[in-house]
């Protein structure tokens, strides 16, 4: 395969760096654009921005634990076992944790600026994205075990955990749209 350039090797993963830091730079030389030129409108612009960035992230959580899946099925050195850690890789590093930090940002924003950080909804929802980044970290730490081929929990296991984010996501919804108190 001379001449051929594998996902895998590093040059991808470069460009995939800096495309992820070329779209953080832009989102933010967004928010400022709109902070300096529209004022009246960065509320809606900045809830815009923090459901963008809850979609990405909330799609990294239900994809990752599905790679483990497939992971945990493919023989350890394998050239399929090399590749899911390339893909868990990226996915954890140039759209997850960005997201993640966004999501934290702007939502953190909109809750001191528009509600004050008051009512038990909004308590709730707080509670739930702790869980969601308690999820997350654990999603990265496996990550880094399966990049140094450790002890693999079963492809059962992640079925099932890939269920959290669900239901946490389910949660946060309601209590966002509902706000039942």
């Amino acid at each position: 395969m001379s001449g051929h350039e594998l996902q895998t090797d590093e040059k991808p993963g470069r460009r995939a760096r800096r495309r992820a830091a070329a779209a953080i730079v832009i989102f933010v030389a967004l928010l400022l654009a709109v902070l300096f030129w529209r004022p009246d409108d960065l509320f809606l612009w900045i809830k815009a921005l923090h459901v963008i960035a809850v979609i990405s992230w909330m799609a990294g959580l239900l994809y990752l634990p599905r790679l483990f899946i497939y992971h945990t099925d493919a023989l350890i050195g394998s050239v399929q076992s090399e590749t899911f850690k390339m893909m868990e890789q990226r996915l954890y590093r140039v759209i997850m944790n960005p997201a993640m930090m966004l999501s934290w940002i702007l939502g953190l924003y909109l809750a001191w600026s528009v509600y004050e950080f008051q009512g038990g909804w909004l308590h709730a929802k707080i509670a739930m994205v702790v869980l969601l980044t308690i999820v997350h970290v654990m999603f990265g730490r496996s990550v880094k075990q399966f990049a140094k081929d450790g002890p693999r929990k079963t492809a059962r296991y992640w079925r099932l955990v890939n269920e959290i984010p669900t239901v946490l996501m389910i949660a946060i919804v309601i209590f966002v749209v509902v706000k039942p108190f």
